[in-house]
Protein backbone atom coordinates (compact mmCIF):
# COMPACT_ATOMS: atom_id res chain seq x y z
CA UNK A 1 0.00 0.00 0.00
CA UNK A 2 1.28 3.20 -0.63
CA UNK A 3 2.01 5.77 2.07
CA UNK A 4 -1.01 8.34 2.71
CA UNK A 5 1.00 11.05 1.44
CA UNK A 6 1.95 9.91 -1.80
CA UNK A 7 -1.31 8.76 -2.11
CA UNK A 8 -2.66 12.06 -2.06
CA UNK A 9 0.23 13.72 -3.68
CA UNK A 10 -0.44 10.82 -6.92
CA UNK A 11 -3.85 11.09 -6.88
CA UNK A 12 -3.90 15.26 -6.68
CA UNK A 13 -1.89 15.06 -9.96
CA UNK A 14 -4.74 12.73 -10.85
CA UNK A 15 -7.80 15.22 -10.62
CA UNK A 16 -5.80 18.34 -11.81
CA UNK A 17 -5.04 16.68 -15.20
CA UNK A 18 -8.55 15.15 -15.44
CA UNK A 19 -9.23 19.07 -15.40
CA UNK A 20 -6.94 19.85 -17.96
CA UNK A 21 -7.69 17.09 -20.10
CA UNK A 22 -11.29 17.72 -19.65
CA UNK A 23 -11.39 21.40 -20.90
CA UNK A 24 -8.57 20.16 -23.81
CA UNK A 25 -10.64 17.66 -25.51
CA UNK A 26 -13.74 20.21 -26.19
CA UNK A 27 -11.51 21.71 -28.17
CA UNK A 28 -9.96 17.99 -29.46
CA UNK A 29 -13.06 17.33 -31.08
CA UNK A 30 -13.36 19.74 -34.13
CA UNK A 31 -9.67 21.22 -34.91
CA UNK A 32 -5.95 21.38 -34.29
CA UNK A 33 -3.31 21.50 -33.17
CA UNK A 34 -4.19 18.71 -30.59
CA UNK A 35 -2.60 18.81 -27.06
CA UNK A 36 -0.24 15.79 -26.77
CA UNK A 37 -1.69 13.94 -23.21
CA UNK A 38 0.90 11.21 -23.64
CA UNK A 39 1.20 8.38 -20.58
CA UNK A 40 5.03 7.34 -19.43
CA UNK A 41 4.83 3.86 -19.29
CA UNK A 42 6.19 4.55 -15.74
CA UNK A 43 3.91 6.88 -14.59
CA UNK A 44 2.07 5.61 -11.03
CA UNK A 45 -1.26 6.74 -13.15
CA UNK A 46 -0.74 3.24 -15.08
CA UNK A 47 -3.09 0.49 -12.51
CA UNK A 48 -3.20 -2.52 -14.70
CA UNK A 49 -1.94 -3.78 -18.14
CA UNK A 50 -3.80 -5.99 -21.00
CA UNK A 51 -3.96 -9.57 -19.71
CA UNK A 52 -4.92 -12.01 -22.69
CA UNK A 53 -5.17 -11.77 -26.21
CA UNK A 54 -8.09 -12.68 -27.97
CA UNK A 55 -7.59 -12.50 -31.78
CA UNK A 56 -4.79 -11.35 -34.20
CA UNK A 57 -4.75 -10.99 -38.04
CA UNK A 58 -1.51 -10.27 -39.41
CA UNK A 59 -2.10 -7.96 -42.63
CA UNK A 60 -0.27 -7.81 -45.59
CA UNK A 61 3.49 -5.94 -46.06
CA UNK A 62 1.94 -3.94 -48.40
CA UNK A 63 -1.59 -3.71 -49.26
CA UNK A 64 -0.96 -2.81 -52.80
CA UNK A 65 0.34 -6.34 -53.08
CA UNK A 66 -1.87 -8.11 -51.06
CA UNK A 67 0.07 -11.92 -52.21
CA UNK A 68 3.34 -10.72 -50.82
CA UNK A 69 3.51 -12.08 -47.32
CA UNK A 70 2.40 -11.31 -44.26
CA UNK A 71 3.66 -8.50 -41.53
CA UNK A 72 5.58 -11.25 -38.80
CA UNK A 73 8.07 -9.53 -36.39
CA UNK A 74 6.85 -10.43 -32.51
CA UNK A 75 4.10 -12.55 -31.44
CA UNK A 76 0.95 -11.56 -30.15
CA UNK A 77 1.78 -12.29 -26.36
CA UNK A 78 4.32 -8.96 -26.61
CA UNK A 79 1.22 -7.00 -26.42
CA UNK A 80 0.64 -7.88 -22.94
CA UNK A 81 2.07 -6.58 -19.54
CA UNK A 82 3.78 -3.48 -19.05
CA UNK A 83 5.45 -1.58 -21.78
CA UNK A 84 9.17 -2.61 -22.44
CA UNK A 85 9.58 -1.28 -25.84
CA UNK A 86 13.08 0.51 -25.61
CA UNK A 87 15.07 -0.87 -28.32
CA UNK A 88 12.48 0.56 -31.36
CA UNK A 89 11.48 -2.89 -32.28
CA UNK A 90 11.88 -5.70 -29.24
CA UNK A 91 8.51 -6.15 -27.05
CA UNK A 92 5.90 -5.53 -29.73
CA UNK A 93 3.76 -7.60 -32.48
CA UNK A 94 3.56 -5.90 -35.92
CA UNK A 95 -0.06 -5.98 -37.65
CA UNK A 96 0.94 -5.08 -40.98
CA UNK A 97 -0.90 -2.95 -43.56
CA UNK A 98 -4.58 -2.93 -42.11
CA UNK A 99 -3.78 -5.91 -39.48
CA UNK A 100 -5.85 -6.05 -36.28
CA UNK A 101 -5.34 -7.42 -32.92
CA UNK A 102 -8.08 -7.71 -29.66
CA UNK A 103 -6.60 -7.32 -26.19
CA UNK A 104 -8.90 -8.79 -23.16
CA UNK A 105 -8.67 -8.02 -19.44
CA UNK A 106 -8.91 -10.02 -16.43
CA UNK A 107 -11.17 -6.70 -14.71
CA UNK A 108 -12.69 -3.60 -16.36
CA UNK A 109 -12.17 -0.06 -17.82
CA UNK A 110 -13.82 2.42 -16.49
CA UNK A 111 -14.87 5.68 -17.28
CA UNK A 112 -13.15 8.20 -14.71
CA UNK A 113 -12.59 11.71 -15.00
CA UNK A 114 -9.73 12.36 -18.16
CA UNK A 115 -7.81 9.55 -19.68
CA UNK A 116 -8.94 6.01 -19.34
CA UNK A 117 -6.08 3.72 -20.62
CA UNK A 118 -3.34 4.57 -23.06
CA UNK A 119 -2.00 2.55 -25.89
CA UNK A 120 1.93 2.20 -26.25
CA UNK A 121 3.66 1.86 -29.86
CA UNK A 122 7.41 1.80 -30.59
CA UNK A 123 7.49 5.17 -32.85
CA UNK A 124 10.54 7.55 -32.42
CA UNK A 125 10.65 11.46 -32.15
CA UNK A 126 12.00 13.09 -35.06
CA UNK A 127 12.52 17.00 -33.57
CA UNK A 128 9.14 17.58 -33.13
CA UNK A 129 7.42 15.27 -35.11
CA UNK A 130 7.37 11.51 -34.70
CA UNK A 131 8.14 8.56 -36.53
CA UNK A 132 4.04 7.17 -36.73
CA UNK A 133 2.45 4.03 -37.24
CA UNK A 134 -1.03 5.05 -36.60
CA UNK A 135 -4.28 2.70 -35.52
CA UNK A 136 -7.78 2.96 -34.99
CA UNK A 137 -8.93 1.94 -31.40
CA UNK A 138 -12.35 0.34 -30.39
CA UNK A 139 -13.98 -0.76 -27.08
CA UNK A 140 -16.20 -3.45 -26.15
CA UNK A 141 -18.17 -4.54 -23.08
CA UNK A 142 -19.38 -7.78 -24.78
CA UNK A 143 -16.22 -8.81 -27.05
CA UNK A 144 -18.99 -8.57 -30.34
CA UNK A 145 -19.97 -5.04 -30.25
CA UNK A 146 -16.84 -2.17 -31.03
CA UNK A 147 -17.38 1.13 -30.79
CA UNK A 148 -14.21 3.37 -32.64
CA UNK A 149 -12.79 6.26 -31.11
CA UNK A 150 -13.87 8.90 -33.30
CA UNK A 151 -10.12 9.54 -35.42
CA UNK A 152 -8.94 12.86 -37.03
CA UNK A 153 -6.31 13.46 -39.09
CA UNK A 154 -5.15 17.05 -40.29
CA UNK A 155 -2.01 16.08 -41.58
CA UNK A 156 -1.14 17.32 -45.48
CA UNK A 157 -2.44 15.33 -47.78
CA UNK A 158 -0.23 17.18 -51.02
CA UNK A 159 2.36 14.36 -50.97
CA UNK A 160 1.92 11.13 -49.51
CA UNK A 161 4.25 10.64 -46.06
CA UNK A 162 7.50 8.17 -47.13
CA UNK A 163 8.38 5.00 -45.57
CA UNK A 164 10.94 6.75 -43.71
CA UNK A 165 9.17 10.15 -42.89
CA UNK A 166 7.64 11.65 -40.02
CA UNK A 167 4.41 13.42 -38.99
CA UNK A 168 3.37 16.23 -36.72
CA UNK A 169 1.48 14.53 -34.01
CA UNK A 170 -0.43 18.11 -33.25
CA UNK A 171 -2.20 17.40 -36.28
CA UNK A 172 -3.60 13.92 -34.53
CA UNK A 173 -6.59 12.93 -32.21
CA UNK A 174 -7.66 9.06 -30.93
CA UNK A 175 -4.87 7.62 -33.12
CA UNK A 176 -3.02 4.89 -31.47
CA UNK A 177 0.88 5.40 -32.25
CA UNK A 178 1.10 9.29 -32.42
CA UNK A 179 3.69 8.77 -29.24
CA UNK A 180 7.10 8.01 -28.80
CA UNK A 181 8.07 4.87 -27.60
CA UNK A 182 7.48 4.17 -23.73
CA UNK A 183 4.82 6.80 -24.26
CA UNK A 184 1.20 6.23 -24.44
CA UNK A 185 -1.36 7.68 -26.33
CA UNK A 186 -4.23 8.02 -23.56
CA UNK A 187 -7.93 7.35 -24.81
CA UNK A 188 -11.21 8.99 -22.80
CA UNK A 189 -14.12 6.84 -22.68
CA UNK A 190 -16.44 9.80 -22.38
CA UNK A 191 -16.04 10.47 -25.57
CA UNK A 192 -18.04 7.39 -26.28
CA UNK A 193 -20.67 7.54 -23.64
CA UNK A 194 -24.19 7.23 -24.96
CA UNK A 195 -23.18 6.18 -28.51
CA UNK A 196 -24.89 2.61 -27.67
CA UNK A 197 -26.79 0.26 -25.62
CA UNK A 198 -24.41 -1.92 -26.43
CA UNK A 199 -21.29 0.07 -24.79
CA UNK A 200 -21.18 0.27 -20.85
CA UNK A 201 -18.38 2.60 -21.07
CA UNK A 202 -17.62 1.43 -17.29
CA UNK A 203 -17.31 -2.29 -18.43
CA UNK A 204 -15.20 -2.20 -21.10
CA UNK A 205 -13.60 -5.26 -21.29
CA UNK A 206 -11.45 -5.39 -25.18
CA UNK A 207 -10.09 -3.05 -26.95
CA UNK A 208 -8.86 -3.68 -30.87
CA UNK A 209 -6.20 -1.99 -32.13
CA UNK A 210 -6.44 -1.79 -36.29
CA UNK A 211 -3.60 -0.64 -38.68
CA UNK A 212 -4.37 2.65 -40.40
CA UNK A 213 -3.14 2.63 -43.62
CA UNK A 214 -1.29 5.54 -44.37
CA UNK A 215 -1.50 5.23 -48.17
CA UNK A 216 -3.43 8.59 -49.61
CA UNK A 217 -4.01 7.20 -53.62
CA UNK A 218 -5.98 4.78 -54.96
CA UNK A 219 -3.88 3.14 -57.22
CA UNK A 220 -4.03 -0.77 -57.59
CA UNK A 221 -8.03 -0.95 -56.75
CA UNK A 222 -7.70 0.51 -52.76
CA UNK A 223 -8.81 3.51 -51.47
CA UNK A 224 -7.64 5.66 -49.06
CA UNK A 225 -8.32 5.34 -45.28
CA UNK A 226 -10.11 8.17 -43.57
CA UNK A 227 -10.96 9.46 -40.50
CA UNK A 228 -14.29 9.95 -38.30
CA UNK A 229 -14.58 13.33 -40.33
CA UNK A 230 -13.91 11.98 -44.01
CA UNK A 231 -10.15 13.30 -44.17
CA UNK A 232 -7.23 10.91 -45.99
CA UNK A 233 -5.48 9.63 -43.35
CA UNK A 234 -1.90 10.23 -44.34
CA UNK A 235 1.20 8.36 -42.24
CA UNK A 236 4.13 6.37 -43.97
CA UNK A 237 3.94 4.05 -46.69
CA UNK A 238 4.91 1.77 -48.18
CA UNK A 239 6.71 -0.03 -45.25
CA UNK A 240 7.03 -3.48 -46.88
CA UNK A 241 9.14 -4.81 -44.15
CA UNK A 242 8.84 -8.12 -41.24
CA UNK A 243 7.97 -4.99 -38.78
CA UNK A 244 4.90 -3.46 -41.52
CA UNK A 245 2.19 -1.64 -39.96
CA UNK A 246 1.06 -0.88 -36.51
CA UNK A 247 3.61 -2.38 -34.05
CA UNK A 248 1.56 -2.77 -30.34
CA UNK A 249 3.93 -2.52 -27.29
CA UNK A 250 0.86 -2.86 -24.91
CA UNK A 251 -1.85 -1.21 -23.60
CA UNK A 252 -1.62 0.49 -19.86
CA UNK A 253 -5.19 1.39 -17.76
CA UNK A 254 -5.54 4.16 -15.45
CA UNK A 255 -9.37 3.56 -14.49
CA UNK A 256 -10.61 0.55 -12.99
CA UNK A 257 -13.98 -0.99 -12.94
CA UNK A 258 -14.70 -4.51 -11.17
CA UNK A 259 -11.07 -5.95 -10.38
CA UNK A 260 -11.18 -9.92 -9.60
CA UNK A 261 -9.94 -10.49 -6.00
CA UNK A 262 -8.06 -13.68 -4.28
CA UNK A 263 -10.83 -15.92 -2.35
CA UNK A 264 -13.80 -15.35 -4.88
CA UNK A 265 -14.52 -11.84 -4.25
CA UNK A 266 -14.73 -9.02 -6.71
CA UNK A 267 -13.62 -5.48 -5.68
CA UNK A 268 -15.16 -1.73 -7.27
CA UNK A 269 -12.14 -0.13 -8.01
CA UNK A 270 -11.77 3.46 -7.09
CA UNK A 271 -12.53 6.48 -9.91
CA UNK A 272 -11.01 9.73 -9.29
CA UNK A 273 -12.32 12.51 -9.93
CA UNK A 274 -13.78 16.43 -9.24
CA UNK A 275 -16.64 15.36 -8.22
CA UNK A 276 -15.09 13.45 -5.37
CA UNK A 277 -11.52 14.92 -3.72
CA UNK A 278 -11.77 12.10 -0.85
CA UNK A 279 -11.32 8.37 -1.87
CA UNK A 280 -13.63 6.32 -1.34
CA UNK A 281 -13.86 2.58 0.36
CA UNK A 282 -13.67 -0.03 -1.97
CA UNK A 283 -16.94 -2.19 -2.25
CA UNK A 284 -16.18 -5.81 -1.63
CA UNK A 285 -19.17 -8.14 -2.90
CA UNK A 286 -18.82 -12.38 -2.83
CA UNK A 287 -19.55 -13.88 -5.75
Amino acid sequence: MRPLREAIAVDRVLVLGAVIWGLQGQACAWAGPFVDNAISAGSPLIRRWATSVKSVTRGPLDIASPTGGLASYGVAGNALGPADCTNGTGGVVSLGDGGSITLGFDFSIANGVGPDFAVFENGFGVGDNVFAELAFVEVSSDGTNFFRFPSVDLTPTDAQVGAFDSIDPTDLHDLAGKDPAMTGTAFDLQELAGISPLLNVNRVMYVRLTDVVGRIDSAGGYGPTTDSLGNVINDPYPTPFSTCGFDLDAVGVLQLGIVPEPGGFVCAGVLMGVRGLRRRRPVVVAL
